[in-house]
Order: structure tokens, then C-alpha cells, then sequence
């Protein structure tokens, strides 16, 4: 059996996750050694080696460009049962956009971006109505953005900046409360481009 494993390096700061895939008794050699000084997320089984398994239900979100992962010709579409299958994380922020603090939900985009085999330094956001925005790679780590499908405990639809909305924990680093990272928050996600 082989495993995947995502590793996220630390020298300083968090870099972008790196993805290896090998044997499990040669991982657990590797760790044993010390051979990875990092913090990691193990995930061994079949599925993780041979890549994405296509959609069964309705697409939420299309990623192309610099992927190496894809499910649907030379893409990689995820369904929210996909989405929330790599592990939801959660925050409280408040935002320009809402009245006080709310809570979201979703996968850290490093994560998804890891998934895919993104190779790129930036991507390219576009949502549903067009709105298109650019976003360094290292933003996804630096500041643990997330690919929020929740707003306070409730699934949000497109009338509420839905069903995906790239959410920064603003009330973490002042820098966050500016226009900068705002115009980045793109909501009613729909495709990311790796460039």
C-alpha cells in the first residue's frame, strides 16, 4: 500500500505543502529517522496514490492550469461531498460584509491546492458572475485562508455569497483589514486557475 503524504515545512514560516508518494513502510522508516522535520498529514490507501475520483454530484468548484491532480479530462472537480471529504476548518472573523463576528467553515485552499498537485505561485479566482481576482499561493499558508461552504453553521447559497467563498481570518493580523485582502475574498467561487 502506498500513502500520501502531505507535509508542510517550517523554517522561519510556513511554506507551500509538498506532496510525496511512497511505500508506507518506507514513510514510517523516514519518520522514524527524523528524516522529515516538518509537520504533517499522513493519508495512506489507494485512493490517495491514483488521484481524484470524479464527481457524483453536482460540480462546486473547477481548478486547471499548473495541476498535476485531475478527474475530468485535464481538470479537477470537486462536488461538496469532495470538498469535505480533505477536512473542514473553522474560525470566527469579522468582515466588511457582515453585522460582527461570524463563523466559517471550509478546507484550508493550501490543503486543496496540495490535493491538486499545484505547482504554480499564484491562481486566479472566478466566480460566478465573473468577478476575477488574483492571489498569491503564499497567502494560503501564511494566513491559513480557507474555501469557507459554511456561515455560521449553515451552508451559504449564491444570494449569500455562496456556495464557496475564499474567507481570510481578517481579526488575525491587522494587515488583513484592508482592500487588499478584501478584493481577494472572492465569493461564489467557481473556478481556480493555477498560474
Amino acid at each position: 500500500m502506498d500513502c500520501y503524504v502531505h507535509l508542510w515545512e517550517f523554517e522561519g514560516r510556513v511554506r507551500m505543502p509538498m506532496e510525496i508518494t511512497m511505500p508506507v513502510n518506507d514513510v514510517r522508516r523516514a519518520f522514524s529517522l527524523g528524516l522529515f522535520a516538518s509537520a504533517g498529514l499522513l493519508i495512506c490507501g489507494r485512493a490517495a496514490a491514483q488521484g481524484l475520483t470524479p464527481p457524483t454530484d453536482r460540480v462546486m468548484l473547477t481548478m486547471s492550469g499548473k495541476i498535476s491532480v485531475t478527474n475530468v479530462g485535464n481538470t479537477a472537480q470537486f462536488d461538496r461531498a469532495m470538498l469535505e471529504a480533505m477536512g473542514l476548518v473553522s474560525f470566527e472573523t469579522a468582515t466588511p460584509w457582515h453585522s460582527g463576528p461570524q463563523k466559517f467553515e471550509g478546507v484550508p485552499i493550501a490543503r486543496l491546492l496540495a490535493r491538486v498537485g499545484a505547482s504554480g505561485d499564484r491562481i486566479q479566482a472566478i466566480a460566478l458572475n465573473d468577478y476575477t481576482t488574483e492571489i498569491p499561493v503564499e497567502d494560503f499558508t501564511r494566513y491559513n485562508v480557507i474555501l469557507a461552504l459554511k456561515r455560521n453553521n449553515e451552508y451559504m447559497p449564491v444570494r449569500d455569497k455562496g456556495p464557496l467563498f475564499i474567507v481570510y481570518p481578517y481579526d488575525s493580523d491587522p494587515e488583513l483589514r484592508s482592500q487588499k485582502y478584501y478584493s481577494r475574498s472572492a465569493w461564489q467561487l467557481a473556478q481556480i486557475i493555477v498560474r
